[in-house]
Parts: C-alpha cells; sequence; structure tokens
C-alpha cells in the first residue's frame, strides 16, 4: 500500500466530481450528439467516450494526489481463489437470493433495473465490455485502488471500509444496486485489505458481472422467445 494519506471530505468530492465527469457529461453527450447517428454505431462512439473519459479522470486523480496505485501487486494463487469464491458467493447470495426478495417489495426499482437490462440485451458486445470489464476496473480503481488505500493510511479500517463501501453505493443509482453494492462494497474492501492486491478486486468484480450479465441476457432471451 502507498503512503498517500487523502480525508473523507476529499474522497466525497472524488465521487461526486466523478459523477459529474464520468456520469452526467457522457450521458449528456450520448443523448444529444451519439445518438443522432445509426444505433450500432453510437453505442460504439458512447463507449469509447466512456473509456476515454474515465482514463483521463484516473489518470488525472493519480497525478493530482501523487498516488501510487499498484496494479497488479500481491498477486497469489490463494487471492485468484479467493476472488472466484467472492464472484460465485455474489452471484447467489445477491442475484438469487436478495434481488428476488427486493423486487418484489420494491417493484419500481426492479421495474427500472429490468429496464435496463432489456437496453443492454440490444448491443450485447458492447454491453458486455462496459458492464463486465470497463465498470469493474474504473469502480475497483476509484474506490479500493485509490480511495480506500488512502483512507487507510489516515484511519482505522471499519472506519475506512464503512466510507469507502458507503461511496461505492453511491456510484449506483438504483436503489436495489444501491443495496447488492454495500454489501459488496464491504466483501471487496475485505478482499483488498486481507490480500493487498487490486488485482484480485478487479476480478471478483469483473466475473460477478460477467456471470450475472449472462445470466440476465440468457434469461431475457428465454422469455422473448
Amino acid at each position: 500500500m502507498n503512503l498517500t494519506t487523502i480525508s473523507i471530505r476529499t474522497s466525497v468530492s472524488m465521487i461526486v466530481i466523478y459523477l459529474i465527469v464520468c456520469g452526467i457529461i457522457p450521458t449528456v453527450l450520448d443523448r444529444m450528439v451519439w445518438r443522432t447517428l445509426r444505433d450500432d454505431i453510437s453505442s460504439w462512439i458512447n463507449l469509447l467516450t466512456l473509456i476515454v473519459i474515465n482514463t483521463m479522470f484516473l489518470l488525472a486523480l493519480i497525478r493530482r494526489y501523487k498516488l501510487k496505485v499498484n496494479y497488479f501487486s500481491n498477486i497469489t494463487l490463494k487471492g485468484i481463489l479467493l476472488a472466484f469464491a467472492c464472484s460465485v458467493l455474489f452471484y447467489f447470495l445477491l442475484d438469487k437470493f436478495l434481488d428476488p426478495f427486493f423486487d418484489s417489495i420494491f417493484t419500481r426499482s426492479a421495474a427500472e433495473y429490468s429496464k435496463a437490462i432489456h437496453q443492454l440485451q440490444q448491443y450485447p458486445v458492447v454491453s458486455f465490455i462496459r458492464v463486465c470489464l470497463l465498470a469493474p476496473v474504473v469502480e475497483e480503481i476509484l474506490i479500493r485502488g485509490i480511495i480506500l488505500n488512502s483512507l487507510l493510511n489516515k484511519y482505522d479500517i471499519a472506519l475506512s471500509l464503512f466510507i469507502s463501501t458507503l461511496l461505492f453505493a453511491i456510484l449506483h443509482f438504483n436503489f436495489l444496486q444501491t443495496i447488492s453494492a454495500i454489501i459488496c462494497g464491504i466483501i471487496l474492501g475485505l478482499l483488498y485489505i486481507s490480500t493487498g492486491s487490486l488485482f484480485n478486486c478487479i476480478l471478483a468484480h469483473s466475473l460477478y458481472n460477467a456471470i450475472s450479465y449472462f445470466a440476465n441476457i440468457s434469461v431475457q432471451n428465454f422469455h422473448s422467445t
């Protein structure tokens, strides 16, 4: 872990700026510019826009606060196995157990989530890259690699884990996703703390998203036939 420290206030500011720069701006560009093009072209341009803006944002943060993010340090077989175990745990705990329960209670959020899944199905390759590759890499670098790692150098483990998990949940606007993100955030945070490996967190996050993605897409395809 690096010795860079950031305050809780700075961490919150990072997330607010991230939501504006990497959330609102690409959405506005997509709706006002890219969607005027052919659908298949606009989806790829929007993905490229997200990749460029997210990359520039992370690099700017790292340079601004003189951070040293260890992407591939402390990679061990045990850590990789733990990452696989976490991804499977997430799928059965969230997708198979908690999500159906909350769907029955928060029907509006469930409907919004179902609509989002349907939109992903329209452009499966672009959606896979965005959901299973881009999002896990960016979110793990930001939340675990930068925020949690830096908070641990200033605060105790419990507070650092709580703040990073809360900020991770804020990144997910849908209420049902927020509940899932809190659980994932705690476990991914513990995985990072116990192994010291950002790669393990990216792997676990990416694998879970991939499992959930293919499961949801196959279910949608089944219901549409």
